[in-house]
């Protein structure tokens, strides 16, 4: 069952975004790693796996880290409550994979090459970076020019760590 978006407290949307935006960072990462180690020699299979052990593999270091600060900061163990929310904004994050997942079973199904799937995941990945940092912004009290600078800002930084992959991996 879903929540109504206006019950949902500005702590728990500020974590769902944040997992969000890691998330897609990281999976982003992932697809630029895997399109410049010679896509065309990658199966469709190969590429699915990859993704989904590293974004399942993150969300896991996600949640075991909120189990970890909140047994740090309230010396106790979290409440089933609390464990269910830790869960809902660690694993919620992985809605950030599926389009590429989508895209790469296009590949699969040999409607796409794997490097189609993969130029494409790059793309949607990085609006999705942008559409994240539109919902962050979009409740801010700023004039249009501002809130220009800050999804401007955001988009640089996604370019940034876009031309960061490919040099490492280039």
């Amino acid at each position: 069952m879903r929540r109504d978006p206006a019950t949902v407290s500005p702590e728990h949307r500020a974590e769902a975004l944040k997992e969000r935006v890691y998330v897609t960072f990281t999976s982003l990462a992932v697809v630029l790693a895997m399109r410049s180690h010679s896509a065309d020699e990658l199966s469709a299979g190969e590429a699915a796996s990859t993704l989904s052990i590293t974004v399942i593999g993150t969300l896991l270091a996600v949640f075991v880290a909120d189990v970890v600060s909140h047994l740090a900061v309230h010396a106790a163990v979290p409440t089933a409550a609390e464990i269910r929310r830790m869960a809902a904004v660690s694993f919620g994050a992985f809605a950030t994979a599926v389009l590429p997942l989508v895209f790469i079973g296009f590949a699969a199904l040999d409607r796409w090459s794997v490097d189609a799937a993969l130029r494409a995941s790059t793309i949607a990945l990085t609006i999705s970076l942008i559409a994240i940092g539109f919902l962050a912004a979009r409740r801010v009290k700023l004039a249009w020019w501002q809130r220009l600078v800050v999804l401007g800002a955001e988009f640089a930084v996604g370019a940034a760590v876009v031309g960061l992959e490919l040099l490492a991996h280039g």
